[in-house]
C-alpha cells in the first residue's frame, strides 16, 4: 500500500472540483473512493483499501445498533472517483456540506489514506490536539507505538 504524506492547499472551485496533488495521483490509481471521514474530514481510499474496510465492516453485527450506524456511515457517503486530465476530482453536494467545504481546503496525507478539510476546520483541529500531544504520545506508547 502507499505512504501518504504531507499537506497541500488547494481551492475548490464553484463546481466542488479540487486537484489532487500529483504526489498522492500515482498511489491512488485510476479509481478511488471517496467517503466520509470521522473529523468531519472526507477520506480517499485506494480500490484496495476500500476493499479491506468493506470486508471488515460486513463482519460487523447487524443486530448491533451502533455496528449499523458505522456501517451505514462509511457506505451512504462512499463515492468512485476518477481523476479529470487536471488531476481533479468533483466532490459531491453531500459530502462538500458534510465537510463544511467551500473554498480553501488543506489535502493531507494520512499513511494509507489522502483526507480532504476545509482549512479552517483543519487548523482548528490540529491547534486544539497540539496542546494534548504529550497525553496521545503516552497512549501510542502504550498501545506499543
Amino acid at each position: 500500500m502507499p505512504g501518504f504524506n504531507g499537506e497541500f492547499s488547494h481551492t475548490m472551485d464553484a463546481k466542488g472540483r479540487v486537484i489532487i496533488p500529483a504526489k498522492y495521483r500515482e498511489g491512488l490509481g485510476e479509481e478511488f473512493i471517496l467517503t466520509k471521514g470521522l473529523d468531519r474530514c472526507l477520506v480517499l481510499y485506494t480500490m484496495e483499501h476500500w476493499a479491506e474496510l468493506e470486508k471488515k465492516l460486513s463482519q460487523l453485527s447487524i443486530a448491533d445498533y451502533n455496528s449499523r450506524f458505522y456501517r451505514r456511515f462509511f457506505s451512504a457517503g462512499a463515492t468512485n472517483c476518477e481523476l479529470d486530465k487536471q488531476g481533479r476530482i468533483l466532490i459531491p453536494q453531500n459530502l462538500r456540506e458534510y465537510a463544511g467545504l467551500d473554498k480553501d481546503v488543506t489535502i493531507i496525507g494520512a499513511i494509507n489514506t489522502v483526507e480532504i478539510w476545509d482549512t479552517a476546520a483543519y487548523n482548528e483541529f490540529m491547534q486544539k490536539n497540539l496542546g494534548n500531544m504529550d497525553k496521545i504520545a503516552i497512549q501510542m506508547a502504550e498501545m506499543g507505538f
